[in-house]
This record gives structure tokens, sequence and C-alpha cells, in this order.
């Protein structure tokens, strides 16, 4: 039976191989109208015939929802809108904040910042201003402003890189095209943008009418709105934008946060309110409250409330630990919780062959979002809470992002319930599975045998933080490991000859479009460069995660390098080694997971293959380009006067310093503070230069 015969008969009744098979020729056919009218403006059927198959659609995924395809028309909001954008590097990263839970992650945070700043440390009585926000649910985006004309727009992407999306902003109502004469002629005002209540219920009003699936919360459609290639679409959403940060800035923009976001409103932008500068840690909780007991009566979502030292020039002395400004972190909200059915537990393999217990769930909205799966952890985790299968169970998205077994609710258990019981055999590969003395994850002994472990490897790589290869998800990646396209990463960039000498061309199969195949391989092509850090990351080594990546590829500066040192340092005597583990953050453990790593002729075979494909380009910090400091091994001596011991070491690694533990040979500057002891006394033996903190700060332009 055609698919044009099929649709004429009425949705309930098809059989069940009639309603698969209708299904899969509305996604391609709907996918199809999507493309045609979001990427090229050309629309290829009325509206009223578009409408006609989405209602199609959604009749019989109502009527068979076991039938529902991963690919479903209503699980999408336009096309995939991003690979039509350009992309933008931010010239100063777009950083995530901490996260605090409750009041003493609060106090801790208040705790540190005097720590951490010499002159707050020293007196306990200097008092220390925050500015306490409403945290918007919305897209992070930046806007920069040349000579006062808004030039470009994009989204915060990975924090380094975006997607240019300056004709949707310039849509926004709430986003001047052009500043009063005293804006800086170079600004980067960065913001969230966000969609009212009131607008969302408005258009979820029109889609109900127009029989069309509705969206779920104002989050995600704002961001699917902002993401449209076709920026009439962003306009008819109505879009508001809030700002309340910077990014360059060509010349100093204020003294306090108090005084920038008074310049942003004279600007002609709005402030997320209700704001309130804190003087202390239980004027910043009570502000919580407040916000906690009335953002029921707020107009736009928000998620939590965050805290930012109000001094700008402590906020650049606090700097940022890896992802995360020191100067900042986000308060939230409890998250929801609501109860439901756990109806099996079932064993997940990682890329490390860790074995983590996932919770099958009824499903169930938490926070606007459905949730069917929530993870369990551990091994102990399980016995901790004894969680068994058949259980009603409390369930909350912890932080609002990963859901998360909170307890088992104990009277209704079901009566023939049994603990359950962990397994000690990977259920992939059929491998030993053994948890080690000290640790909480049981792991699968298969390792390059187990295909788990394989696909998750390669999942990894082309995560966001990674090689960040949009278009090739794990449906993709498990899909061409099952049919044998690719192995490993080195594959990945071959897929497009791999696919040229194929006997049926990847664009000829089921459920691949010439489209997609077409985008996939640009992006592939487009990712052929990467970053040292981030290279690092992707090879996916237990216990390097982005922090210890960027660490060694600003010790080490070359991936050739960095190939060097970890031959050397398999010598665990040798000179290598101890500069390996003198690295901070890096001790035996971790060096011991990455020489092991190294030494595999397996993965050192991987590398040559992939390298082979790409390059890796040199890591370059921050401010190492103009910094006197960069590529230098310091090591601080005895007490400092101008500052902590913290916050110059945080100077120093912003300016593409690797700050040392102990001194070596290869140390280049030993800055000796009062009463130092034997570490410049071995300094004065090596023939080391040696500098006063005077001189230090001289050196790095303090």
């Amino acid at each position: 039976m055609t698919d044009e015969t099929l649709r004429d008969k009425p949705a309930d009744s098809l059989s069940e191989a009639e309603a698969e098979a209708e299904l899969a020729a509305l996604a391609a056919e709907i996918a199809a109208h999507d493309e045609a009218y979001f990427q090229h403006d050309a629309p290829s059927v009325s509206d009223a015939e578009y409408d006609a198959l989405r209602l199609r659609n959604q009749a019989i995924e109502a009527l068979f929802p076991a039938l529902k395809r991963d690919d479903s028309p209503s699980e999408r909001v336009g096309a995939a809108p991003s690979s039509g954008f350009g992309k933008v590097q931010h010239a100063v990263p777009m950083l995530s904040l901490a996260n605090a839970f409750d009041d003493q992650d609060v106090e801790d945070f208040v705790a540190s910042v005097r720590s951490f700043i010499k002159e707050l440390r020293d007196d306990p009585d200097m008092p220390i201003a925050f500015m306490a926000e409403p945290k918007i649910d919305g897209l992070s985006c930046s806007l920069r402003y040349e000579n006062g004309r808004l030039a470009q727009a994009a989204t915060r992407g990975d924090g380094r890189e975006g997607e240019d999306v300056t004709a949707n902003i310039r849509t926004l109502k709430d986003v001047p095209e052009q500043l009063s004469a005293e804006a800086p002629s170079v600004l980067e005002v960065r913001g969230e943008v966000y969609m009212l209540h009131s607008d969302f219920a408005a258009l979820n009003k029109d889609r109900e009418g127009a029989g069309l699936p509705l969206y779920i919360n104002p989050r995600n459609t704002a961001a699917g709105s902002l993401r449209q290639l076709d920026p009439t679409i962003t306009a008819e959403r109505n879009l508001k934008f809030f700002a309340y940060a910077w990014g360059e800035v060509s010349e100093p923009i204020a003294a306090t946060m108090a005084e920038f976001r008074d310049k942003l409103r004279r600007w002609g932008f709005q402030t997320n309110e209700p704001a309130r500068l804190c003087q202390s840690a239980q004027e910043m909780l009570a502000h919580y409250r407040t916000i906690a007991e009335t953002r029921v009566d707020l107009p736009f979502d928000i998620d939590g409330v965050v805290y930012k030292v109000d001094r700008i020039d402590w906020q650049d002395r606090l700097g940022a630990v890896s992802r995360h400004p020191r100067w900042a972190i986000a308060h939230k909200f409890p998250a929801e919780q609501a109860q439901t059915r756990l109806e099996k537990i079932t064993i997940q393999v990682g890329r490390t062959g860790a074995l983590t217990p996932v919770a099958n769930l009824e499903p169930i909205t938490v926070g606007g979002v459905v949730v069917a799966r929530a993870t369990l952890h551990n091994q102990d985790e399980i016995a901790r809470k004894d969680i068994r299968e058949g259980d009603m169970v409390v369930i909350q998205r912890a932080g609002d992002v990963i859901p998360q077994v909170v307890s088992v609710v104990l009277d209704q258990r079901p009566a023939d319930s049994k603990p359950f019981v962990f397994p000690d055999h990977c259920p992939e590969c059929g491998s030993l599975a053994i948890r080690e003395a000290g640790e909480a994850a049981t792991r699968c002994t298969g390792g390059l045998i187990c295909p788990a472990q394989a696909v998750e490897r390669l999942r990894h790589f082309v995560s966001r933080d990674a090689f960040d290869i949009e278009g090739l998800g794990y449906k993709q990646i498990k899909y061409f490991f099952d049919e044998k396209m690719i192995a490993s990463p080195g594959d990945i960039f071959r897929l497009a000859q791999t696919d040229e000498a194929a006997e049926e061309p990847l664009s000829g199969r089921k459920g691949w479009g010439e489209t997609s195949v077409s985008n996939l391989f640009a992006a592939i092509e487009a990712r052929r460069t990467i970053g040292l850090d981030r290279f690092v990351y992707a090879l996916g080594i237990r216990q390097v995660g982005e922090a210890t990546a960027r660490l060694l590829a600003r010790t080490y500066g070359t991936l050739d390098a960095l190939g060097e040192a970890m031959d050397a340092a398999q010598d665990r005597e040798s000179e290598a080694y101890a500069s390996l583990i003198d690295i901070d953050q890096i001790g035996p453990s971790v060096a011991d997971d990455l020489l092991g790593f190294f030494a595999e002729p397996h993965n050192r075979e991987i590398l040559r293959d992939l390298t082979d494909q790409i390059t890796v380009e040199p890591f370059i910090g921050t401010d190492a380009g103009d910094s006197e400091i960069s590529g230098k091994t310091v090591v601080f001596t005895g007490s400092l006067e101008q500052m902590t011991r913290s916050e110059a070491k945080a100077r120093a690694e912003s300016l593409g310093a690797k700050v040392a533990g102990s001194v070596s040979k290869k140390t280049d500057y030993v800055v000796v503070g009062a009463d130092a002891g034997s570490k410049a006394k071995k300094a004065q033996e090596l023939g080391l230069t040696t500098l006063t903190e005077a001189e230090w700060l001289a050196l790095v332009g303090a």
C-alpha cells in the first residue's frame, strides 16, 4: 500500500505496521518542508497542507505512542537551525557559574573571596558588597557594539565559540541598535534571551488552535526561536533580553556592578530585577528567600539568584578557575520533586568501563521536562537508599538538570519486592566486572573488546567540550560503529571517503537525506583543526577532565612536547615525572592514568592515525600573547605582602605561566617573600632567577 493510499485511511483504522510506515513517510516529508521553509525561505506547500501533515502525524502518534520516532516532527521547533549559522570566536570566554545549593555553600563562597583578597583576609571587619540578581532561565547571548552600533550577536555556544545570530537579535525590541556617545568604542554586552509567561501562553494558544503540538517551557522555546534561520520567525515570538555582564571592552566600564547596571539602563537595556546590593552573607540569603517566595509573581522564569562581588577591580583580581569565575556564584532554588514508579533498573557502560545503574521510570513531568530515566550513581547508592524495581520513588532534577532518585516511598513498596543484585559481569560484552578497593565504581575489564566502551569513547570524542562535531551524536555514532564505518577517532575524519567507496552511499540509506549527509561531512571538515586543551580532553583519559586538560596544555604547550614528556615520565624516578606530579592538581593517581594511556601501544597508534588527519594547535593562554612569563615556570615561597599566595598563583596562571610547588633546574623564576625557607636556598644553589615581590609585580604589570 502506498503512502498516499495510507493517508486516505482514518488514523484509528491503521494497523501497527501501516502506522509505522506512515510515521516514517511523514517524518521525511515534514522535514523536507521544514528545510524548504526555514532554511531556504521557499515554502513547498501551503500552510494548510503543512498543518494537515503535522496533525496527521500527531493523531497517529497519539494512537500508537510506542511507534513515536526519534526524528518525530512533534519533537522539533522548525528545521535544525545551527548548520546555517556562522561561528563566532568570543574575544573573552563566556564562562558558566559555579552553583550553591544551600546556605553553607553561600557562606563558603563569601569566605573564599575574603581569603583570596589579601586586605580582606587581613582585616576581617572590612566589608564586601555583593550584587544579588535573579538568575534568568533563558539563552545566554553576547552583543558586540562598535562605535556605539550593534555589530554582531552570538550565542554562548561552548563558551569560546558561539553561533552568529545577529539578524535574529536585531528583531528584539529590548536590544538597542545604537548606544549613546558615552559607551566605549568596543563594548560587548552579555545577557539572557528569554520569553515572558504571557507571550509563551499566547504562542501555545495559537498552536493549539492550529492543531500543532504545544511547546514545553518558555526557556526551550526562547532558545529555539532565537536559533531560527528565518529572522521573521524570531520576530513573531516577541523575545526579550536582560543585560547583566560584559565581555571585551576598549576601556574600563565601571568601578562597581551597581554602576555598571546604571549604565546599562542609560544605554537602553533592561536589567534583571529585583536586584539588591548586599553587605553580608546574611543579607544575600535574606534576598534569596524573598525572591524564592515571590518568584511565582514574576512574569518570567528564574531558577535562582546570582551573587557577584560588587567591586570590579576585585573581580579582576579574583579571576577564574577552570570554567567558572571566582567572584560569582549561582544560588539555585531547590529542585522540583515528584513521585513515579521505578519500572526497571538497567546498567549503562561508560567510556572508562564504569557500570552505572539507571532507573527507568514511568514518565512524569518535573520542572517542565518529561523525565523517564534517572541516574542511580553506583552500587552503594542503590544499597544506601534500598532502591528496588517496582518501587514508588521521589525524583528531582538536581540543579534543575540531571534527574536523580531522592528516596523510596516505602509504604507503597510491592509485597514481592526484592533487593537489586548488582551484576558482576559487563552486560554488553560479558567480561568480568570488578570493583577495586577504595573506588565507588564497578568497571568492566573488557577494555577494547567492549563495544559499549568503544561507542562511549567516540561519543565523548565528538562531544561539545571536545571536538564538538555538530550532527554527530550518540545515535549517529552507534549507527556508524555498528555498520563498521568507524572504530577509532581517525575514522571519523575519513567518513566521507568511506562513504564514497561504499556500494550503498549514506544518502541512500534510511534516515539519511542528501542534505543531512552533506551537513555532517561539512561539520567534520570544520573540526580538522583543534586546540591542544580540547584535543587532550577529547582523548577521554580517565581522571583528565577539562580543567586538567587545560593545565597539561598550558604546561607543555604542544602535542609533541606533551608526548615527549609522557614518554620520559614513564620512569617514575625521572625529573619528567617529578615535573608532572608537581603540576597543581595532578598527583600520582592522575599521573598514573595519564602515563598508562600514553604507554599503551594501541593508544599511541590511535594518536598517530588521528594526527595524520587533523592539526592540533599549540596552546595559547588568555593573556599569554602579551605576557613576559608565558610558558615560564614560577615558584612562590615565603609570605607575600601585596597579595595572597592564591591570588599570586592565579595571576601567574592567567598570564600563561606554570606555577610549581617545588624548585628544580627547569624553574624560571622563584618569587621570594618574607620568611622564605628551603626553596629560596635551593634556588640560590641552582643559580636560578629570584625575584622580590616588588620585582615580580613589576614583571607582570600588577
